[in-house]
């Protein structure tokens, strides 16, 4: 039986990267280090604390979440100037609730994260495919240009971009906000603490900007993608427009509870973060020396290529148990900063093709 789907979500397929069983996973942009004994001890606690009361609904504001969440990020800011979900696709989602929907325009700048263009679509917000440099990079005459041009109503920036993990400079982003005139600008930094030393946030731009937005996870430093926590910095007013689309009590108790706990104890995960950092440029110059193309990450994954044929490349290094993702500009190919060992496997499993 042909159920009555909505027409325009008929030609789409759920997201999802390849779950494919094979030795060394690659593609989904995880961080590989899994909580200590120490850590996991400290999110059992804290769970276990929480169980008493589950029979009560979760504080649907998630009030002391966000001040811990606001006393990481700094920058002065405060709980009600931050807002946590169930991940950071939530959060897009919540905005694009709230600021989107039928009648309005979402614009991104491709190749970038392909749920903007998703959440967008099915929230029923019309999204613009706006171009990039032909180096894959943005400057502020190109983003300017298509703004203007298209006027949305939302604009996605990412920085560090996905995928080709490169943090984009502070002067496109302000450019971008003014030439937005009434639209939110959202950054997503879903990467950001694994950027370069010296690379600043977008969170030292929101002083005096109502509609800058700048998102995070803690799935990736945080090495916490199972717990589902995203979240956001924006002015007051606009996480109160929130308010108006989240869902009741979006957020449990437990999820508030494992978060809570990872926040307290970040300097272990945190520190994983620096390993990652010199894995990934230490890979970046191996890759560059057998003469790839390699775009310069601030992220925990690393755009390479080009090859004439990515599928042959990328079915050939799986086929030597490493997976890694096929995306990003034709011809490229993404590999996630895994372990050493990991890290190994995939020199390994690439050098016959180059």
């Amino acid at each position: 039986m042909e159920l009555p789907v909505r027409e325009d979500l008929k030609d789409l397929s759920p997201y999802g990267a390849p779950q494919i069983d094979v030795p060394v996973l690659l593609n989904t942009n995880e961080n590989p280090y899994g909580p200590s004994e120490a850590l996991r001890g400290a999110v059992a606690a804290a769970v276990a604390a929480t169980a008493g009361t589950l029979n009560r609904y979760p504080d649907r504001d998630a009030t002391d979440l966000r001040k811990d969440l606001a006393d990481y990020l700094g920058h002065g800011l405060t709980a009600d100037r931050v807002w946590a979900a169930n991940g950071s696709n939530e959060i897009i989602q919540q905005l694009l609730q709230a600021f989107g929907g039928p009648g309005r325009l979402a614009l991104g700048f491709e190749p970038s994260y392909s749920m903007h263009p998703l959440i967008s679509k099915v929230t029923c917000t019309r999204w613009i495919a706006a171009r990039r440099d032909e180096d894959y990079g943005l400057s502020a005459d190109t983003a300017v240009r298509q703004i203007r041009e298209h006027a949305p109503d939302v604009v996605f920036l990412t920085s560090p971009n996905n995928p080709t993990g490169t943090a984009m400079d502070l002067t496109v982003i302000e450019a971008a906000y003014d030439a937005a005139d009434a639209g939110i600008v959202v950054v997503d930094e879903a990467y950001h603490e694994f950027a370069r030393t010296g690379t600043p946030s977008a969170l030292t731009l929101l002083p005096g900007r109502p509609r800058l937005v700048v998102t995070r996870t803690m799935s990736k430093a945080f090495a916490m993608a199972g717990a589902r926590v995203g979240y956001l910095a924006a002015a007051p007013e606009l996480i109160e427009a929130l308010l108006l689309v989240r869902l009741p009590y979006h957020l449990s108790s437990v999820t508030q509870a494992v978060a809570r706990a990872a926040i307290e104890h970040r300097a272990e995960p945190l520190a994983s973060v620096e390993v990652i950092r010199a894995e990934r440029d230490g890979l970046v110059e191996w890759l560059r020396i057998h003469g790839l193309s390699v775009a310069d990450s601030d992220a925990n994954f690393i755009l390479f290529g080009k090859f004439a044929d990515r599928h042959a490349v990328w079915q050939g290094v799986l086929d030597r148990g490493v997976l890694i993702r096929e995306t990003g500009p034709a011809g490229y190919l993404r590999v996630t900063v895994g372990t050493a060992a990991e890290v190994a496997a995939f020199r390994t499993a690439l050098e016959d093709f180059i």
